[in-house]
């Protein structure tokens, strides 16, 4: 948790540390407390899913409101007090249903050291008394008084809210909330971090031993004895590199996403933890290159003295009516279960803008059209949204249609649409990661996704369809098809077997990987974009240096028409190489970066090497067959 400068709640590099190192070995928590939407689905202790069916020998069954262990291990490390059983019951609707359980728990550990060397940030959270996130905590704080004093009852829930990070499970799932000691909650915020950090559900494994050294250190401060009541049980968290860090230098994670502006940012970390970020991106003037694209607006013949003469105020009311609008759009897929309108709505905001009338009068006085920058922060997520809605199209068209006809072709072209645009999140996100580094995580996450989504393409049994018309479509042979021209396998291999990826590799793996998925997106991105307006705007979905300058205009002018039909058109074996070409290239690095910020024994290298070893399976199983 960020401090207030004085304070000394700082942690500092011990040593030299390079970058995708280990800082911290495996944490236990001080306390924690499961979600109650995955009570059920997860272990009560170790928040690990729970083995079908589950041993009744271990598990509670006795009240409405079970909870569950995955082992007599946990059954016996997480006991439930009368208090905490009663919190559970009665109070899951609660907005702090977890904090408080964890909040009592930690009060229950800790008799004789309540605070445990954390900051309970009381005077802040508490400060004014008709604030509602303030109201919220007394009446959560009257919850677990009856275990101890109101006091104390409410300094405890302040430190859980302040300390306490959400538990995310290998799916970027928010399972629960756990508290850890100094060596972890004193990391504070940057916006720009040089570390990140990853949970152990179940035992960590051997590349990440319990007797690894403790790199970081507090300046002037002595670590209390908080550290020394953790219980070996938990989700235990562990802390790494993402950047190169020099002794004595200041040890950062983030609290937030890191693909908002500014001033989205430092509302959130205000609204939650009441601090005002400082750090080096944020106090940046002018604002960063990343911070000023991800809020860039653009106003097609608009007059700026038509419409307000106070700038500000007419871009935060744009913001509001896209973010609205996107809102709209996603709840259409999320909650409504129709895929096919949020596609629509999205990709006509991102095609035609928005109008911003400006009523003089009574009446429209003009209309100028609001445009997103393409990597702007709603692109991003209308992005996103679309590569998931685009999926689910054609995994339903699948499903209802297996017979091979025209809805094949259909579900594949849906397909290559969804590819298209997981393959432009990543490079819009890898532009962005060029000069903001500590996007990383975020980057490896996209490169993998976009590389899973291009092979699920080349795999599309829509392909077969194409036999029909005597084309030569076959399951594409990995291992005849491995570049030549970077080391991108050989790396991944040597990172799963061997070591850990070193920073003198990062540049010139970086290079490699763009040198080849810039020659491959060129042969196959034409292929990939005929069924989107949007989409045809882009020239390469790699390569944005060509933004700020007057190819820029062209993404202004884009208008909808008529999209081309290219049934049949470019349905090769040759188109289907290079796709496959392309997913490999693009799971191998995102792989790469992973095992830079979570080691190479984390979930998503192992969701890479699977993959690419499913792969393999299915070649042999052809040949077998043949």
């Amino acid at each position: 948790m960020e401090m207030e400068k004085g304070m000394g709640m700082e942690m500092r590099a011990r040593e030299d540390i390079e970058i995708g190192e280990d800082i911290t070995p495996p944490i236990p928590p001080l306390s924690y407390a499961l979600h109650h939407s995955f009570l059920h689905s997860h272990c009560y202790s170790c928040f690990a899913p729970l083995p079908l069916p589950l041993n009744s020998n271990y598990n509670n069954t006795k009240n409405h409101h079970h909870y569950y262990y995955c082992s007599p291990a946990c059954s016996t490390t997480r006991v439930v007090s009368t208090e905490e059983l009663h919190i559970l019951q009665s109070h899951h609707h609660h907005p702090f249903s977890s904090d408080l359980r964890a909040a009592l728990r930690f009060l229950q550990s800790h008799p004789d050291d309540r605070i445990a060397g954390l900051l309970t940030n009381c005077h802040k959270l508490l400060l004014q008394e008709d604030d509602e996130f303030a109201a919220t905590i007394r009446e959560g704080a009257k919850a677990i008084a009856t275990a101890t004093d109101m006091a104390s009852a409410s300094a405890a829930l302040c430190l859980v809210l302040t300390n306490g990070v959400e538990v995310q499970d290998y799916d970027g799932r928010n399972l629960g909330i756990a508290v850890y000691p100094q060596n972890f909650s004193w990391i504070n915020h940057s916006c720009s971090p040089n570390a990140s950090y990853h949970f152990f559900l179940s035992p960590p494994p051997p590349c990440c031993p319990n007797s690894t050294k403790l790199r970081i250190l507090p300046q002037h401060i002595v670590l209390t004895k908080g550290d020394e009541v953790c219980q070996d049980n938990g989700p235990k968290i562990v802390v790494r590199s993402i950047k190169r860090i020099k002794q004595g230098e200041q040890v950062t994670v983030t609290y937030t996403n890191l693909l908002q502006p500014k001033q989205m940012r430092q509302s959130e970390l205000w609204s939650r933890y009441r601090f005002i970020c400082c750090c080096e991106r944020c106090s940046a003037s002018p604002p960063t290159n990343v911070d000023h694209t991800l809020q860039e607006i653009s106003s097609a013949s608009l007059d700026a003295s038509s419409v307000s003469s106070d700038q500000n105020v007419y871009r935060d009311y744009a913001i509001r009516r896209l973010t609205d609008y996107i809102d709209d759009a996603i709840l259409q897929y999320l909650s409504f279960g129709d895929p096919e309108l949020c596609c629509e709505k999205l990709e006509n905001l991102l095609t035609q803008g928005l109008l911003y009338e400006q009523l003089e009068g009574g009446e429209v006085k003009s209309q100028p059209t609001i445009k997103l920058h393409p990597l702007h922060f709603l692109c991003l997520n209308a992005y996103t949204t679309l590569a998931s809605a685009y999926k689910v199209r054609a995994s339903d068209l699948l499903g209802l249609y297996s017979e091979m006809d025209e809805h094949l072709l259909e579900a594949l072209d849906l397909s290559r649409t969804s590819a298209a645009y997981s393959l432009l999140l990543a490079g819009a996100t890898h532009h962005l990661f060029c000069f903001e580094s500590s996007l990383i995580a975020t980057v490896a996450n996209f490169w993998i996704s976009a590389g899973d989504s291009l092979l699920t393409l080349s795999r599309s049994p829509a392909w077969s369809e194409f036999a029909r018309w005597d084309l030569p479509i076959a399951n594409p042979p990995l291992l005849k098809h491995i570049c030549s021209k970077c080391s991108l396998m050989d790396n991944f291999k040597a990172i799963l077997f061997h070591r850990e990826a070193q920073n003198a590799d990062f540049e010139d793996i970086s290079s490699e990987f763009l040198d080849c998925v810039t020659i491959i997106t060129q042969k196959v991105w034409s292929f990939l974009i005929p069924g989107c307006c949007y989409l045809r705007a882009f020239k390469d979905p790699i390569d944005f240096s060509w933004l700020g300058t007057s190819k820029y205009s062209s993404l202004r002018d884009v208008r909808p028409h008529l999209c081309c039909t290219a049934e049949g058109h470019g349905y090769t074996l040759q188109e289907r190489m290079h796709i496959f070409q392309l997913g490999v290239h693009c799971l191998l690095y995102g792989g790469y970066l992973a095992s830079i910020c979570y080691g190479r024994h984390s979930y998503l290298t192992s969701q890479v090497q699977n993959i690419l070893d499913c792969e393999e399976c299915l070649i042999n199983d052809s040949h077998e067959s043949d």
